[in-house]
């Protein structure tokens, strides 16, 4: 019995790269509507964030919490979004232990569309606690001398780096073999990153070694271009560097995580 016998008409044509990979994303976001638990992380987290770095340490490293919270927000910006990143493969690895995957990969239309769909719909939650972040420093007294373009280019671009990262947390979803250690190994190594770097203290103040480390810190670079941004400074040259690393993370990881999904 064939398909036009019980349809009445003519077979319906196979969905396409942009379709399949809509339909992916619809699903993450369902997701999201359904178990709003899922943003708790990134409503509270980064208002927690925030606060206690600029009310507790403020004072000690800066003299005042007002010029802190100045030098601290952009870094926090950095820090909350990426952070948010490691869920992508928390997600993925989730689906593969419940079985879900394996029944995506035996459906037809792109191969790739359910990744590619995951982590669309997961930059919502990117732009949501850039967003939280953002309000909650201008409640606190930022200057954003960059304006409303000037914010919401340092958003996009965080948003932007947060979607690159999130291939290399796909890619530990699929290498791994619990969502724990997902979580686990990419807070981790998020953490790492975040406090050998200038997020919380200039570089200049840091010894010799580890002062050279923090320069050369991807994470540094994102938090210069963020800045630059934020308070209204010419920021082409930190702009580009941080496009091009993303870029970078995303054409390693991005191939390699489709090469171990469809293993």
């Amino acid at each position: 019995m064939t398909i036009e016998s019980l349809t009445g008409g003519p077979r319906p044509p196979r969905a396409g790269a942009v379709a399949t990979t809509a339909a992916y994303t619809r699903r993450g976001l369902l997701k999201l509507r359904r178990v709003p638990e899922q943003l708790v992380d990134v409503t509270i987290g980064p208002i927690l964030l925030l606060v206690m770095f600029t009310y507790v340490f403020g004072g000690a490293i800066s003299g005042t919490t007002g010029d802190y919270l100045q030098f601290l927000l952009p870094g926090i910006l950095v820090m909350g979004v990426l952070l948010t990143a490691v869920q992508s493969g928390v997600t993925l690895q989730a689906d593969r232990t419940s079985g879900v995957v394996d029944r995506f990969r035996s459906l037809p239309g792109w191969r790739a569309a359910p990744l590619v769909g995951a982590v669309l719909a997961d930059s919502v939650r990117y732009a949501a606690t850039a967003a939280i972040i953002v309000v909650t420093g201008l409640l606190l007294g930022f200057d954003a001398d960059g304006g409303v373009l000037g914010v919401l280019a340092a958003a996009l671009l965080v948003v932007v780096f947060a979607f690159a990262l999130s291939w290399l947390f796909t890619t530990l979803g699929l290498a791994v073999r619990s969502a724990g250690a997902v979580q686990g190994i990419g807070m981790m190594a998020i953490f790492l990153l975040v406090f050998v770097s200038n997020v919380f203290v200039d570089p200049s103040t840091l010894p010799g070694a580890v002062a050279s480390f923090v320069n050369v810190n991807p994470i540094s670079h994102l938090v210069d271009a963020v800045r630059a941004l934020l308070y209204g400074r010419p920021a082409g040259a930190e702009v580009a560097l941080a496009l091009a690393e993303a870029a970078a993370v995303t054409a390693v990881f991005a191939p390699l995580t489709a090469r171990l999904y469809g293993r």
